[in-house]
């Protein structure tokens, strides 16, 4: 039995994102035979025209995903470029076997697409380090809006009870939401003026505001912290007995995980209480070692 051939439109390049927009809404929708056919011959047979046509009929999806995630103040093309992405990745991992359509196997390496695109270029990644602060970051403002309607009204900032309440839900700390929402609550600003603009609106903060790196007393507070943060530390770390430096370096140093106080417990075949008691005690004389070498008592040298 011979199957009929799709038909797609020609998808050329696009002069903007509305016009991307419509032609992407004019591609057909898949049933789920059809769906279930395409990915049959693109993992069976290597067919790319097969995996193409998956992509085009789901990048309405793409479309709609990327539009929840225009409260961040990044191009909804960028953003839309990055969940395509996810699509494709979706795509080449999509079984049809497993009896799941593509549409709810592929909405989740969409949205981790377009989250990791997000902390990467938005302002905020270096305060969204957690699994949790992850979540928080990903939902505040939905919560708050979810919240203001049950109310009925809005505040331009958090209640102490919505506070309490998004926390409880989220499984963070209250001040961690707060702390959240007062930095997505600020503004860029523009460092550099708009280029078609002349006289006095041509100036802009890239034109008078100083770079103080290269001054002198800069210069010096800077190779002083990198002088501790490297001899300063092993110096700090050789005080320590070979137990305490293991503790220290597999909790505060490490480049992966850090190790757990009852990890450490079960190596050391002592109490997890004893452990953090000798981390305790390691990390204060390391902290009294890095004063005496900022007040300028340098290791001496061993000849």
């Amino acid at each position: 039995m011979t199957t009929q051939a799709l038909t797609f439109p020609a998808v050329t390049a696009v002069g903007n994102l509305d016009a991307y927009i419509q032609t992407a809404q004019r591609i057909p929708m898949l049933s789920e035979e059809e769906e279930n056919r395409l990915a049959r011959r693109f993992h069976e047979d290597g067919d790319l025209e097969a995996a193409r046509q998956l992509v085009l009929s789901h990048l309405r999806l793409v479309i709609s995903v990327a539009r929840g995630y225009l409260g961040y103040g990044l191009p909804h093309a960028d953003l839309i470029q990055e969940g395509n992405i996810g699509l494709m990745k979706a795509v080449k991992r999509f079984d049809p076997a497993r009896g799941v359509r593509l549409v709810s196997f592929a909405i989740h390496w969409i949205k981790a697409e377009i989250h990791e695109f997000i902390l990467k270029n938005w302002r905020l990644v270096k305060v969204v380090t957690t699994k949790a602060q992850r979540k928080l970051f990903f939902n505040l403002r939905s919560l708050k809006n979810a919240l203001d309607q049950e109310q009925g009204y809005g505040e331009p900032h958090l209640t102490r009870q919505q506070v309490a309440r998004i926390a409880k839900q989220l499984g963070v700390k209250p001040e961690e939401v707060t702390e959240m929402e007062s930095r997505m609550q600020g503004h860029d600003l523009a460092l550099e003026g708009h280029p078609e603009e002349d006289g006095d609106h041509a100036y802009a903060p890239i034109d008078y505001l100083a770079d103080s790196a290269y001054e002198p007393t800069q210069v010096i507070a800077r190779q002083e912290h990198e002088r501790l943060q490297t001899e300063g530390l092993e110096a700090a770390l050789e005080t320590l007995d070979p137990r305490s430096r293991r503790i220290i370096e597999t909790r505060w140093l490490a480049d992966g995980e850090a190790s757990t106080l009852h990890e450490l417990a079960a190596e050391f075949q002592v109490s997890a209480e004893r452990i953090r008691q000798i981390e305790v005690k390691a990390l204060q004389k390391m902290r009294a070692r890095l004063a005496g070498l900022a007040d300028g008592n340098r290791p001496a040298d061993s000849n």
